[in-house]
């Protein structure tokens, strides 16, 4: 697919597009972000814990992201995509995993640089997971552009944390997102996967970045939060099994 193939497509299709984005914000229930304390240890057992009794045998993982991150569409941030990710984590390699989200509800990737990465305390961890592109994708955020941040975003990442391994996960499929009218859904869909193709590209390149594809039934209504467009609790187990299969 052309870059530029679906902004032609929405330009052509504005009028209809605009109206049926604003009637699914009127009618799409709003969550908010997940309660709780954004960090703790999971164990091999499955166990939260709010600190580590010995932070030298944990390995460290930072998530950094927009609303799954910041665990909108589950009730607290232990179910949310990073601590499933470390509880998951910690099973396959048989100890403690200690987990920080930095997640934050609308954001882009431009966004989260100015307003995320600053108030990430620098150290050193294992694995970084980054988890973007729905809001690019709404904003109509360019290939470049959006590649272009993610770049420096990855480069943020490495000078304040210095991870063994960043993990990219691809941008989500908004063309199956069930609270998208058609349409909406097939021309966001389409933009979707002109910035994950961007964002594949890029990282392929990285020796110490790896490019997690994830997928997510939506038909299923176990893995989608009442809102048809953030993933439920199971929703995020899932993605996270993705991700923990391809570094594994």
């Amino acid at each position: 697919m052309r870059n530029w193939f679906p902004d032609i497509v929405a330009i052509a299709l504005f009028p209809i597009l605009l109206w049926q984005g604003k009637r699914t914000r009127r009618y799409t229930p709003r969550l908010p972000e997940a309660l709780g304390a954004r960090s703790g240890v999971m164990t091999a057992d499955g166990h939260s814990l709010a600190t580590a009794e010995d932070p030298s045998l944990c390995v460290q993982i930072v998530g950094v992201g927009e609303s799954p991150v910041a665990g909108v569409g589950v009730a607290t941030q232990d179910q949310a995509i990073t601590a499933q990710f470390a509880r998951l984590l910690s099973q396959k390699m048989h100890c403690p995993v200690a987990w920080q989200a930095y997640g934050k509800n609308g954001a882009t990737i431009e966004g989260a640089i100015d307003t995320l990465i600053p108030t990430v305390l620098p150290r050193k961890v294992d694995i970084v997971l980054i988890g973007f592109g729905v809001n690019d994708t709404t904003a109509f955020h360019s290939a470049q552009r959006y590649s272009n941040a993610l770049r420096r975003l990855i480069a943020e990442v490495r000078t304040r944390l210095h991870p063994d391994v960043i993990v990219v996960a691809s941008v989500p499929e908004m063309g199956m997102f069930p609270s998208l009218p058609w349409p909406l859904n097939r021309v966001l869909g389409m933009k979707a996967k002109v910035l994950d193709a961007a964002a594949a590209k890029l990282v392929a390149g990285m020796s110490d970045v790896v490019y997690a594809p994830v997928r997510i039934d939506t038909d299923d209504t176990n893995l989608m939060a009442r809102d048809g467009y953030h993933p439920s609790e199971m929703g995020a187990i899932v993605w996270a099994r993705q991700i923990v299969r391809v570094l594994i």
